[in-house]
């Protein structure tokens, strides 16, 4: 497991933007296994993750009825997920795992160690929060969606809609995630949850194809170069940087017209999206564009 750098200094988590409480009955818990493990995994390019690898012989119940309660105050914005390495014995062996309990968190695929053994809940929540700074430093966003589940059942896991797209981003195949949430676009275009996790997956193939010290000297050469514009604001976003990516492309609105403005402000749209609609950097800049262009 490695662990995940911050792309930026320090963030104060209450300017992030909170999630509506989950329904009555709800939950932001989960389990996996052998079979469901990496598609689960392919939620964390959507929203942080925290997985609790634990077994019955750990005597560790505190610790996951403390890890229940911190997942559903914070009210999506992460996911727990709940290994049970006996049944799981195939993920343990993976990754390593020799001791249970043990908690990592996983931002955009990539596993970070956060405490082995039990912890109380103040220390917990200190090593979590730490985990979501580096997911916003990283443009991580999004929020988990509450879980109902049936009576007298097990936790329902992750929303079958999106199974084939988050196996796709889980293999970083983040082409074949985009055509996975264009056909569910194609069936129900009204999908909120599809077209922003299409968004995402549209900026991963983005970034992934940038020499990003190039499109940067490119910029710095010729501040009018759109294309290098567009590339240095996708990279902005993805480092979490929004503000800066959203200010470079609406004065470049401002400076342009014809197809070229229309190129500009379509890719902002898109970054809106990616971002998430109530983010508050999303609705300065969207004030912003409207004066912008009228």
């Amino acid at each position: 497991m490695t662990s995940l750098p911050f792309a930026g200094g320090a963030m104060d988590l209450s300017t992030l933007k909170p999630a509506p409480p989950a329904p009555a009955g709800a939950t932001y818990v989960t389990t996996a296994d052998d079979r469901t493990f990496e598609s689960v995994l392919g939620l964390s390019m959507k929203h942080p993750l925290v997985v609790e690898f634990t077994s019955p012989r750990a005597n560790a119940q505190a610790l996951s009825d403390v890890l229940d309660t911190l997942a559903n105050e914070a009210g999506g914005a992460y996911l727990l997920v709940r290994v049970d390495v006996d049944a799981a014995s195939g993920i343990a062996q993976a990754l390593g795992i020799q001791a249970v309990p043990m908690v990592v968190g996983v931002v955009g695929g990539q596993l970070a160690p956060l405490f082995q053994g039990t912890a109380d809940a103040a220390d917990a929540k200190a090593a979590i929060d730490q985990l979501l700074q580096v997911a916003a430093a990283n443009g991580l966003t999004g929020h988990a969606q509450p879980l109902a589940p049936a009576a007298g059942e097990e936790t329902a896991g992750p929303d079958p809609r999106f199974e084939a797209a988050d196996a796709k981003l889980a293999a970083g195949d983040f082409a074949g995630a985009v055509a996975e949430f264009d056909r569910l676009l194609a069936a129900n275009p009204a999908d909120a949850e599809a077209s922003a996790g299409r968004a995402q997956a549209r900026l991963l193939v983005r970034i992934q194809e940038v020499d990003a010290a190039g499109v940067v000297e490119r910029l710095n050469a010729d501040p009018n170069d759109v294309e290098a514009a567009l590339a240095v604001a996708d990279l902005e976003v993805a480092n979490g940087d929004v503000a800066a990516a959203f200010g470079r492309l609406i004065e470049l609105v401002r400076a342009s017209t014809g197809e070229q403005r229309d190129t500009v402000r379509t890719r902002l749209l898109e970054l809106f999206e990616t971002v998430g609609g109530t983010d508050p950097a999303v609705l300065k800049a969207r004030r912003d564009l409207t004066s912008a262009l009228f």
